[in-house]
């Protein structure tokens, strides 16, 4: 149970050559050299299961205009012009990884004609096990970062205390969830089941979780006790996306079907099936659900590709059929993002037209976002970030490192 993980090329990574001399093989130092492998390796299979860009400090603008990559070295954040409204690129990026840790990178630069880059700030251990999701809720200097993993924990950090994190030290979350264990009727409970994705509520001041008993579950920030349970799908979930607007929420599960529910009743009010087609028992698997600003439509990226219906008359308005499964998706107002089982980044009209695909540099892709500069993050299979410009260009790509390679 749990994100289903796709092989792909193994990456290498600039270890330093294990003598203690320059060149000397009288001075070959074993241990240096056994840790570089196992370092080399760790990255090679490494996967970054979600890259989230961190709220930024800078008031934004909604509307896109021409970015300027000028940086302040004194606190490397981009900036915009002064005489100019466009926003800022992104500042800070934050992942989840399968080692269990979340890390936060800043971008940096040289000079305003040189490549974007993105250097490590802080990194913590947040899970035991894989890091599923991130989530992030409220204003930069009062924001909360969400993660969930493997272990079935959800837990809430101050984004200001993981800034400040030094380097292998321990933070304690200030809100910490588990997921409920199913008791037989002798008394045996089952293993606490994984949470594989999360979304915040804020208004409501609830978050809700995919987990892999087959239930969504609403909590409460403030007690983190469990609202409401939201039961009906026959196997594990894969995503859930929040509806705003109508409190409601959408679920993809591992049983081929997405499902919509009433936030107020826990109820199921649609069942929409994107892989008709596939025999029961085939797989046939919901990885991705996500809902547009005006929740009009809702994506689906699936086993069989990516389908989009309409929320209003609970139609399909088109399916598109991938060799390769889609595992991530995303609205960039009326366009959909998505990525899956090839190094591809997609972008696709509401009508279904293909508008680009993007080379990028995770073998099998899991994450894509989105950030209001029209900048978008790819992370998955080996522990690279693409960063691409909504113009298709990347503005950089980097490795991430993992907890035990700074501990």
């Amino acid at each position: 149970m749990g994100k289903k993980s796709r092989s792909g090329n193994n990456s290498s990574f600039p270890f330093p050559f294990p003598f203690q001399g320059p060149g000397d093989a009288r001075q070959w130092d074993e241990a240096a050299y056994r840790r570089s492998l196992l370092s080399e390796r760790r990255l090679a299979h490494r996967t970054i299961f979600r890259a989230a860009f961190a709220p930024s400090p800078l008031s934004l603008s909604s509307e896109r205009h021409s970015l300027n990559l000028n940086l302040n070295p004194n606190d490397h954040l981009l900036q915009s012009s002064p005489s100019s409204p466009s926003p800022s690129l992104p500042d800070t990026l934050v992942t989840a990884s399968s080692d269990g840790s979340v890390a936060a990178y800043s971008s940096s630069s040289s000079s305003s004609s040189s490549p974007l880059h993105f250097h490590q700030l802080a990194i913590i251990q947040a899970h035991q096990g894989p890091v599923y999701d991130l989530q992030f809720s409220g204003d930069h200097s009062h924001s909360l970062l969400f993660s969930a993993g493997d272990d079935g924990h959800i837990r809430a950090w101050k984004w200001t205390n993981v800034l400040n994190c030094k380097q292998g030290h321990h933070i304690n979350p200030i809100l910490d969830i588990v997921n409920p264990q199913q008791e037989d009727p002798w008394g045996a409970r089952s293993p606490i089941p994984e949470t594989n994705a999360i979304a915040v509520h804020q208004q409501e001041g609830c978050i809700f979780s995919a987990a892999g008993d087959g239930c969504a579950y609403a909590w409460d920030l403030d007690t983190g006790k469990c609202k409401t349970v939201f039961r009906g799908h026959q196997d594990y979930l894969h995503s859930v996306a929040v509806c705003k607007l109508s409190n409601q929420i959408v679920t993809g599960s591992e049983d081929g079907t997405s499902r919509i529910w009433d936030c107020r009743s826990g109820k199921c009010t649609n069942v929409i099936s994107p892989n008709k087609k596939y025999k029961s028992g085939e797989s046939s698997w919901v990885s991705s659900v996500a809902v547009d600003p005006s929740e009009s439509w809702l994506a689906c990226g699936s086993f069989g590709g990516l389908s989009v219906w309409s929320l209003v008359s609970n139609e399909c308005i088109f399916n598109i059929e991938h060799p390769s499964p889609i595992q991530d998706v995303v609205f960039d107002n009326n366009q959909i993002l998505s990525v899956g089982g090839e190094p591809v980044l997609s972008r696709h009209s509401i009508n279904g037209s293909l508008i680009s695909q993007v080379k990028c540099a995770p073998s099998s892709p899991f994450s894509v976002s989105l950030h209001s500069s029209g900048v978008v993050a790819v992370a998955g299979y080996g522990g690279p970030v693409d960063v691409i410009s909504e113009y298709g260009s990347h503005l950089c790509t980097f490795s991430c490192i993992g907890f035990d390679d700074v501990a």
